[in-house]
């Protein structure tokens, strides 16, 4: 059309003033809204009217209330949120460190359970500066248990008293079991086995009251840090691997061979091959293999001795004190039931034994005996300890179920299982 080729430039120019005037009259309203839409939506808007329109900045309101404030006035305002400085921290966040740190304050069943929240708990959960010691007594069933805690790489285990019914060591390796106590428990002869042929750094060990075998006795040998060993009660070993592992075990202070199934062999492979390091053991239990001979090499063999247990050797008579005599460190003796030694040669068995400081001869002492006797010794305690406590890890004198029952050669476990 002919009116649109007309220039830009030659087009009348119509101020923004000319333009509201002939707009139609509408309310306040509608006029502030045709007058943003009509000025400020063009191209052409000058920056003042924008200026113009743009809404007023809200002030901040000054007050003066109370008399506590007539000089000063302050203002009210909304603070701005602040950001929390210290964030809390996820467990994710925490090193391993700190977090086996806090696991160690655990007992053993949450101990347990907490091992199935992820797989990194569960890789700290079994971490082996948490299993360093083990009381796992009280167990039903003790197998699957044990077969979880000798792969932690246990140091001290106590498990007296259960019930293995099976042990599967699956994995490969030595154990690192320096104590492992477990006296009168039921395991089968083949488990016991693939567990002791495990064990090299055995320094205290207690399998009192379990059937054994040759090749328990030939593994036992390997261990040559034994220094406490209680076999009392056990049975089903040759004197042959007696006598291998005695030779083997060198450094063997306490040892504790009571009420074995032993004959006339197995007492002469004992004396025979006893280290020189034995200070403490106990004999007791060999009515018809205990002879004086063997006492003879015995005190020639270990003459170090300590604590001696020869009771219920029904062969032995008074002739055995003066060859005990040569034992110059000798504190405490035992031989009750031996029934051939008259009370007549106890009378004088302070002065034969300067140093002597226990003696039990029960069943040898009468009761209306025994003042008169102790009258006669009086730095000797007489008849004071019923139970042996050689090579033991929890003495027999103790009552079952107190504190101090629960500890395991003088020491305690830290994880305990709690019934």
């Amino acid at each position: 059309m002919p009116g649109d080729s007309v220039p830009l430039q030659d087009r009348p120019c119509l101020s923004l003033q000319d333009s509201m005037l002939t707009q139609p009259k509408k309310s306040n309203k509608c006029k502030s809204r045709g007058i943003l839409s009509e000025g400020l939506d063009t191209e052409w808007t000058p920056t003042d009217l924008i200026l113009q329109f743009t809404p007023p900045r809200k002030k901040q309101r000054l007050f003066s209330k109370g008399k506590e404030n007539d000089s000063n006035q302050f203002v009210l305002g909304r603070r701005s949120r602040r950001k929390d400085p210290s964030p809390n921290i996820s467990w994710d966040q925490l090193p391993d460190e700190v977090v086996l740190r806090i696991f160690f304050c655990l007992p053993l069943q949450d101990l347990v359970r907490i091992s199935v929240v992820c797989k990194r708990w569960q890789r700290l959960a079994f971490d082996e500066s948490l299993w360093h010691s083990v009381d796992l007594e009280g167990m039903t069933h003790t197998g699957l248990a044990l077969q979880q805690v000798l792969r932690t790489g246990i140091r001290r285990l106590r498990c007296p008293r259960s019930f293995v019914e099976e042990l599967h060591l699956t994995y490969r390796g030595s154990l690192q079991v320096v104590q492992m106590d477990l006296s009168n428990s039921v395991i089968p002869t083949l488990a016991l086995e693939d567990l002791i042929c495990r064990c090299r750094l055995l320094e205290c060990l207690s399998l009192e009251g379990l059937q054994l075998s040759d090749t328990i006795i030939s593994c036992l040998a390997k261990n040559t840090r034994l220094q406490e060993l209680n076999l009392s009660g056990c049975s089903a070993f040759s004197a042959p691997a007696l006598a291998r592992m005695l030779k083997s075990c060198s450094r063997i202070q306490q040892l504790n061979l009571s009420w074995c199934t032993f004959d006339n062999n197995h007492i002469k492979s004992v004396v025979d091959n006893l280290s020189s390091s034995v200070t403490h053991l106990n004999l007791s239990g060999y009515r018809e293999s205990l002879t004086l001979n063997d006492v003879k090499v015995l005190v020639e063999k270990c003459p170090q001795i300590k604590t001696l247990d020869l009771s219920d050797s029904t062969l032995l008579t008074a002739d055995c004190l003066p060859v005990l005599k040569q034992l110059k460190n000798l504190l405490h003796l035992s031989l009750s039931r031996c029934y051939h030694i008259h009370l007549a040669a106890l009378t004088d068995v302070d002065k034969m034994f300067p140093v002597l400081s226990q003696l039990d001869v029960f069943g040898l002492v009468q009761d209306s005996q025994l003042p008169s006797l102790k009258k006669g010794m009086p730095h000797v305690s007489i008849n004071s300890r019923p139970f042996s406590t050689i090579a033991r890890p929890t003495p027999a004198s103790r009552f079952v179920g107190s504190t101090s029952d629960r500890t395991m050669w003088n020491k305690k476990c830290r994880l305990r299982f709690g019934l």
